[in-house]
């Protein structure tokens, strides 16, 4: 029990967290869940069932279901507010989607230009070799 009394001396032993920010509750788990499993579902079949003509259309829902997913893991997982840990969790986020943007950014135009930049299809005269 010595062991006990030295952890009780820290003020640990009633295993409260102070200013922690609050757990989430089962339920917060489980609507956290179910909305990425759905949010995960609908792009799966939107592309599988080519429910769209036009590609772009589905390619947009894809990317509003992968934001709208980040931000119910954020929410529901991650426990994140304006209010926890004097305003450093809402710094971090906005720092990350800024790093994010720019790498998504820097990758969208490296890529577009590298599509530009390489050599042209052969035109469909192979007869011609």
């Amino acid at each position: 029990m010595a062991g006990h009394a030295h952890h009780d001396a820290h003020g640990h032993g009633a295993h409260g967290h102070g200013d922690a920010p609050a757990h989430g509750s089962r339920k917060d788990y489980v609507i956290g869940f179910l909305l990425s499993v759905l949010l995960t579902a609908i792009p799966f079949a939107l592309v599988m069932t080519n429910a769209f003509a036009d590609t772009r259309i589905t390619a947009g829902i894809v990317m509003l279901c992968a934001v709208v997913q980040i931000v119910v893991h954020m929410i529901y997982f991650l426990h994140m507010n304006t209010k926890s840990e004097s305003g450093w969790t809402l710094m971090a986020l906005i720092f990350t989607v800024v790093l994010v943007g720019i790498v998504i950014a820097g990758s969208l135009w490296v890529m577009y230009h590298m599509n530009v930049n390489m050599m042209p299809q052969m035109s469909g005269d192979m007869g011609a070799m």
